[in-house]
């Protein structure tokens, strides 16, 4: 079957819209752009579907070229049969392929190999067809030469080259993986050195394969890779010994006993240990991709979390010793002013502290302050619900995360940014930004540093980068990037640019005092016809001297946007002046497809431009929940079982969520708390930057824990 054919049916697809995929993909169009212009060739796929779609064309590419590189190796060996041909082609997976060729597959010296080269395989292929008269040590004397000294050593030699050919039978490896992942089980031990308490839980660990989740596999691999836990697969060897005879037992007794001892041999020395190590390896492997998709799914969120635009903010990055390094920033995020103040121990500079902050604070309008979460957040939360009462104008404040703030600070980004800035000053306005720009500030840090998964440093880390990349150019182009406004960072992950590109862009817009419209794009440095088709509908030019530049309308649409505009007796005007409220009614009126066939564009294109046009200018993430700001504070010390708070979910692993109920330490609500419902998953019910209502089950203020549930909360 043609790989077109494949991926529709796996992906429930026209054949039509597959090959349409390829060919896009093919072209060089990005994820983006075909999710959002193309949405006619595909049949309307997110952006998640068409990722999935060109990783698994990758994957199905590599393995047709496998096969191919098999098929060439094992014909020059003069080997190659229809038999062969026909494996092959069923094969649907790398392993399998590679289970085709590990026959033929030059090895190093083993001791079947050196069997062979003294002149054994003969007797080899005698002692798998023998018949009941057959005398096997009669015939052995037959092969005695000056290397195979013995009868004994002519069998055994024999029996070394047969329990390599049942190692190497694809089918039988097949056969006995399916029986690892059914019945096999993971036994743990713990070795006792400085960091085994951690990993207590495994001790004398036993699951069965088929149950274990996926966080529970990484730990486990974590405690072997930390020498603190000693990790084995158990399969009943019975069972296995009773599959392989089904391929290879022969009928004569005493051959049997030789046979057996065969089969033992070749399982518990080569069989076993191998699949046992594949086994491993796939587990690690489903476990990663595991991992990554929680990644994947805690980011979205957390970077499509709603902007405090057109607020003064204050950044505070906490700290004892070192002090409080504070920078304030204005509406467009430029920085005012930046200062240190020393409230928390062991100074404790109060009075002066709240002196200095009560200045800036008047002096800007502070509308916000910003708080990391950090060493000594706490104290700082203290101290600025203790400011709060000193200022004269409206003040509240928010804890932010400032996972990757440090890694941004000292970064080579940073400092080009901020050259004049210490590190720490940098990290305060890093903090101050994420509360008026998440998305914007965040796409700065290295994602893996952003601390929304669970073990991202034992994760392949290409494959985790390539994941994240992915997701953080899916909610910057879905959210759009103001042209003249846009760091170079934000600019580089816009479709069809590079990092290179998004730098001349900067430049090109100083030279020029700020880009007038999407065509100008044209004339920066080597931005050429395909990368404007692929970015310009995700740049918007505000204030401009086009409208439509201003929204996701592609220029390639300009024409049927105007046409559609004029079918109504509309203008780019009235869309200006907020006129055409009643186009979605006129249009539904009409009927949407005589509409789209008059514009020469099809339905789901007409309905994206008749949104765009309604609200022009637009952040879809204004719909989402605003960050939580208050202006007083408590601590663990005051939580009471079954207080009921209002929290913001944090991060969703495996085994539940943490969230932050205002207290400096996250609770954690258990996947048996979530919901009364079943649910396979905590993704199913709760994402990052949710709000969610929980109770508190317990406190241990000794260990920093909070038990959260969402269960038996009485609505008001």
């Amino acid at each position: 079957m043609e790989l077109t054919e494949v991926l529709a049916q796996e992906f429930g697809l026209k054949v039509e819209y597959s090959q349409n995929i390829i060919n896009l993909l093919d072209e060089g169009c990005t994820i983006p752009f075909i999710a959002r212009y193309r949405k006619e060739m595909h049949g309307t796929c997110d952006d998640q579907t068409l990722r999935a779609f060109a990783d698994r064309l990758k994957y199905l590419r590599n393995l047709n070229e496998e096969k191919a590189k098999v098929e060439k190796v094992i014909t020059e060996q003069g080997k190659w049969t229809e038999e062969l041909k026909t494996m092959l082609a069923n094969a649907r997976t790398l392993t399998e392929v590679e289970d085709i060729y590990r026959p033929y597959k030059p090895k190093r010296k083993t001791r079947a190999t050196m069997a062979i080269a003294k002149g054994l395989e003969p007797l080899a292929d005698i002692l798998i067809a023998q018949s009941k008269s057959f005398e096997i040590e009669k015939e052995a004397e037959k092969f005695l030469t000056e290397e195979v000294t013995s009868v004994n050593d002519a069998i055994h030699g024999a029996m070394d080259i047969i329990a390599e050919r049942i190692s190497d039978d694809a089918e039988l490896r097949k056969e006995l993986r399916k029986l690892i992942e059914e019945k096999g089980i993971i036994v743990c031990e713990l070795v006792e050195n400085e960091n085994s308490a951690v990993y207590e839980t495994y001790a004398n660990f036993k699951q069965e394969i088929k149950n274990l989740p996926s966080h529970r596999i990484l730990a486990i691999n974590r405690g072997e890779k930390e020498k603190c836990l000693k990790v084995e697969i158990q399969l009943n060897q019975e069972l296995a010994v009773g599959l392989i005879n089904k391929h290879f037992k022969k009928n004569n007794d005493d051959t049997d006993k030789i046979i057996e001892e065969t089969i033992l041999d070749s399982y518990d020395r080569l069989l076993f240990p191998s699949l046992e190590r594949e086994c491993r390896s796939n587990l690690t492997d489903k476990a990663n991709e595991q991992a990554i998709k929680m990644f994947e799914v805690n980011l979205k969120p957390l970077l499509m979390e709603a902007p405090l635009k057109n607020n003064i903010i204050l950044g505070l990055d906490p700290a004892y010793r070192t002090g409080c390094k504070i920078a304030v920033i204005d509406k467009n995020g430029n920085v005012l002013d930046t200062t240190v103040i020393y409230p928390t121990p062991p100074q404790s500079k109060t009075e002066e502290s709240i002196a200095k902050l009560k200045m800036l604070i008047d002096k800007y309008k502070v509308d916000i302050v910003s708080i990391g979460n950090g060493t000594a957040s706490k104290e700082a939360e203290i101290f600025v619900a203790e400011l709060i009462k000193h200022v004269s104008r409206p003040l509240s404040y928010a804890v932010v995360s400032e996972a990757g703030a440090s890694v941004y600070s000292a970064s080579k980004l940073g400092a080009e940014e901020f050259p004049d800035y210490d590190v720490s000053l940098r990290s305060a306005v890093s903090i101050a930004r994420r509360l008026q720009d998440p998305l914007a500030e965040l796409i700065k840090i290295d994602v893996k540093s952003i601390g929304v998964g669970q073990y991202q440093h034992d994760m392949p880390q290409n494959r985790l980068s390539e994941v994240l990349t992915g997701v953080v150019e899916d909610c910057v182009n879905s959210v759009g990037v103001d042209i003249n406004t846009a760091s170079p960072s934000l600019l580089s992950y816009v479709s069809g640019l590079n990092m290179s590109i998004a730098k001349n862009i900067v430049s090109y817009r100083a030279k020029v005092k700020g880009i007038k419209n999407r065509e100008e794009l044209l004339s920066v440095p080597k931005l050429g016809p395909k990368a404007y088709q692929q970015c310009a509908g995700f740049l918007r030019v505000v204030g401009g001297n086009d409208i439509l530049d201003n929204t996701a309308v592609h220029p390639e649409s300009y024409e049927a946007t105007r046409k559609l505009l004029k079918l109504f007796d509309m203008s780019e005007e009235d869309v200006k002046n907020g006129n055409i409220s009643n186009l979605s009614k006129l249009i539904e009126l009409k009927g949407e497809e005589k509409v789209a066939k008059e514009c020469e564009i099809g339905v789901p294109t007409l309905n994206d431009i008749t949104k765009e046009l309604l609200k022009p200018g637009r952040d879809i993430r204004e719909s989402m929940p605003k960050p939580v700001l208050r202006s007083d504070v408590i601590t663990m010390e005051d939580l009471k079982e079954g207080m009921v708070f209002s929290g913001v979910v944090r991060n969703v692993i495996d085994f539940g969520a943490f969230v932050d109920i205002g207290v400096h330490q996250d609770g954690l609500v258990h996947i048996s708390q979530i919901s009364d419902a079943f649910i396979k998953h905590p993704s199913e019910a709760l994402k990052v930057g949710q709000r969610v209502d929980v109770k508190i089950l317990s406190v241990d203020l000794a260990k920093k824990r909070i038990s959260l549930t969402m269960k038996g909360i009485e609505k008001e």
